[in-house]
């Protein structure tokens, strides 16, 4: 080992102790980016652990990847260099819980599932459900921006989070936002944060705005003849006077990996309020299926966590996020289609998405790297009319080698975000190259 790098290790290890710095080959070996290896894995227990690390990993050229839960690490360009992982799981800790105010501090490893159950006691939840939520820390949650079909009501992240603490690339420690709900001072930096991909600085504190969890909730399948139905249908919900809390589309086969009969499209919609509100609301919502010749089927409590296990993708399987319009959600089903089958005529695609609002979650089986880059490019051309966007949310290194996962940007927006990188990281030492336009 070279007397360098020992002397790197060494103090790595008087910052965190040296149970919580790793540099064997199975460690690094499980906290590789890409085939990339880092040589150190460190797993901070403090936040001034954690500014120290990066404050080290700064003053040495050395090239520093937040990691959270490791759920996304095939989002962004392949990185061309990891040298020292940051685990955040070590950094769990509650720090200040306002049940009053409906807001609560934590430290950014803590995974959504671990607040839930603090949460369920006082009938209180963070309005956020991607894919695997359980497992997934909630600063990796905010650094890829993920959401689920809470979002038709709740919103994302961006909605969520009042105050960031985080650790600037040369170790400064910043805070930024508030810890109420009601601010307008600084309320800019926890926006930044959401979806930089931990290329502005590493997440370490999450001030987080709570909601109450509904008296009563349902939820209904509509099963309809086609996605035109299926848009028509949406339609006319978002056009009532009906709150829901969900409203997702289901493609033909992804309705068959969460229910046992299928339907060429499908739209399941959940309202939560008081029990009286969502009978009369339910029965409302029956009146709008039967005028698109629809069929309702009640479902199960358990059926949203079927849907987001059903969401999580194969070790083969590519992931499209696809942004389009809820008016189009029809023609986006069909370019989809096209464009992927064009391709890859063998290709499955299991399509599901938040119809109220035109963002789809796409998952591809039995495409290569080559055909989905063809699919990608040729969706990516359909959807600029409608000012669209697909980010591969999940593929192999030579896919997002072949094609920017991030899709193009228009030059104003990113001479911006290229100036927010070298105002926050001018040595490039966070995650750099695996964010938009290499930033």
């Amino acid at each position: 080992m070279p007397v360098a790098a020992r002397s790197i290790g060494e103090a790595f290890v008087t910052i965190a102790g040296r149970d919580r710095v790793r540099d064997d080959a199975g460690a690094r070996a499980a906290a590789a980016v890409d085939g990339q290896l880092p040589r150190w894995v460190v797993r901070p227990a403090l936040i001034d652990q954690l500014s120290r690390i990066v404050a080290l990993a700064h003053d040495d050229g050395l090239v520093v990847v937040p990691r959270g839960g490791g759920s996304a690490l095939e989002l962004g360009r392949p990185p061309a260099r990891v040298d020292v992982v940051i685990d955040l799981s070590g950094l769990d800790q509650v720090l200040e819980y306002n049940p009053d105010d409906l807001t609560i501090t934590v430290q950014a490893g803590i995974t959504a599932g671990a607040l839930a159950a603090l949460l369920a006691p006082r009938r209180q939840f963070l309005a956020l459900d991607p894919p695997g939520a359980a497992t997934r820390t909630l600063g990796g949650m905010t650094a890829t921006n993920a959401t689920g079909p809470l979002r038709v009501r709740y919103g994302t992240m961006r909605d969520l989070l009042l105050g960031v603490r985080f650790v600037q690339a040369d170790g400064v420690v910043t805070w930024g936002g508030s810890k109420v709900v009601k601010s307008v001072s600084g309320y800019d930096v926890p926006k930044l944060m959401v979806g930089a991909l931990g290329t502005l600085g590493v997440l370490g504190e999450l001030t987080l705005r709570l909601h109450p969890l509904p008296d009563a909730e349902r939820s209904w399948l509509v099963l309809l003849a086609s996605s035109e139905a299926a848009q028509a249908f949406v339609e006319r919900v978002i056009a009532s006077p009906l709150q829901p809390n969900r409203i997702e589309f289901f493609n033909d086969r992804a309705l068959r990996s969460v229910l046992v009969e299928g339907a060429a499209a499908g739209v399941a919609v959940s309202i939560g309020s008081v029990a009286e509100a969502v009978r009369t609301q339910g029965e409302h919502l029956g009146t709008l299926a039967t005028a698109e010749g629809a069929r309702v089927v009640p479902l199960s409590e358990g059926f949203w966590s079927r849907a987001a296990r059903a969401s999580m993708p194969e070790a083969n399987e590519t992931v499209l996020h696809v942004a389009s319009l809820a008016g189009r959600l029809a023609a986006t089903e069909r370019a989809i289609g096209d464009a992927v089958r064009t391709a890859s005529p063998g290709a499955e695609i299991s399509m599901s998405g938040c119809a109220g609002l035109g963002t789809f979650r796409v998952l591809v089986g039995h495409a290569s790297a080559a055909e989905m880059a063809v699919a990608t490019a040729g969706l990516r051309a359909w959807l600029a009319e409608l000012k669209g966007s697909v980010v591969i949310a999940r593929g192999s290194a030579e896919l997002r080698k072949a094609v920017d996962p991030w899709g193009p940007l228009e030059a104003g927006p990113f001479a911006l975000m290229r100036a927010l990188k070298d105002e926050f990281d001018a040595k490039r030492v966070l995650n750099p190259g695996r964010f938009v336009g290499g930033l």
